[in-house]
């Protein structure tokens, strides 16, 4: 590269930005005066021409996803692990994780008629936003109320109409709030329609869990949860509302007989149980809730399968 070649110089400011600092896409645009897809451009222009050199390390001394995959689903203790190969920086988490979680559905072979419970949450949300498989005739219910909650990810109706829209499926719906009052909650019990969504859990044949990550660490949870009860700040993380000590055991506090959830008994029932969760700050989550035994598959990104595979196996000889 010379002083005589603005187009290698800029294909250098450009990898040395992107690769070297951490710059996003569309923070180099903005820096160097040009467009995205001229940044993109001007990458591939530093790979070819021998700027840049990326190599491939696998981890854990060699072994690549497949076998880190293996590794996890015997510590986790479950019946599968299942790791994206894509994502980065410009990928968002639904897109990084819809290939294997349609994978994943379309292994559990469910037919018309089929319950499918659909937790609540930020993975499960964004997954709802991507191209599904076609399930036509798979019935869904949410796994908990959520109506009086502002962020579309804990609005259990919408996400179960977006998802039913995306997978042919028939939605069915739950018209309370995560934590009614002491009357509403009395009201809802004898509710011929809660009664029926009810009798939905029970009979559930499959379900796609989000895992939340400890309280503590979250900018957002469900409303009418005491975040600074001593049993919450304990909590490893919850599914479906159920908030699990990192030993794996089911964590109470005031009024949570209140919560509008699916019973931890029904939960537990269902046959097929996909948790989609990434993230490193779910590591604790996730295998707390492996312990309480939420969850027969994961779908999890490269990041988080590599802070597991920290947290649960021996270093490498």
């Amino acid at each position: 590269m010379t002083a005589a070649d603005p187009r290698l110089q800029l294909a250098f400011e450009a990898a040395e930005a992107y690769y070297t600092h951490g710059r996003t896409q569309a923070d180099v645009a903005q820096h160097l005066g040009v467009s995205r897809p001229t940044v993109s451009r001007l990458l591939e222009e530093a790979r070819r021409s021998g700027m840049v050199t990326i190599t491939v390390t696998p981890p854990r001394g060699g072994a690549g996803l497949q076998a880190l995959s293996a590794e996890l689903t015997q510590a986790l203790g479950v019946r599968s692990v299942r790791i994206s190969s894509g994502g980065g920086r410009e990928t968002s988490l639904g897109a990084a994780l819809v290939q294997q979680t349609s994978q994943a559905l379309l292994d559990y072979r469910l037919r018309p008629g089929d319950v499918l419970v659909v937790a609540s949450g930020r993975t499960v949300y964004e997954l709802s936003l991507e191209k599904l498989p076609q399930l036509p005739g798979l019935v869904l219910v949410p796994g908990v109320g959520g109506q009086a909650d502002p962020e579309p990810w804990f609005q259990t109706n919408e996400l179960v109409r977006t998802l039913a829209h995306k997978t042919g499926g028939s939605p069915r719906f739950l018209f309370a709030e995560a934590k009614p009052s002491p009357a509403l909650y009395e009201a809802l019990r004898t509710d011929p329609s809660f009664r029926s969504i009810q009798q939905l859990w029970a009979g559930a044949s499959a379900a796609i869990l989000g895992i939340g990550a400890p309280p503590r660490t979250r900018s957002s949870v469900t409303s009418g949860i005491p975040v600074d009860d001593p049993a919450v700040l304990t909590a490893a993380g919850d599914v479906c509302l159920h908030f699990i000590h990192p030993d794996g055991r089911p964590l109470e506090f005031p009024d949570s007989e209140r919560l509008v959830r699916i019973p931890l008994d029904d939960l537990l029932a269902i046959p097929q149980r996909l948790a989609v969760a990434a993230g490193t700050e779910k590591v604790p989550s996730i295998i707390a809730a492996a312990r309480m035994g939420c969850f027969h598959d994961l779908v999890t990104d490269q990041p988080t399968a590599r802070a597991l595979a920290e947290a649960l196996l021996p270093p490498p000889s």
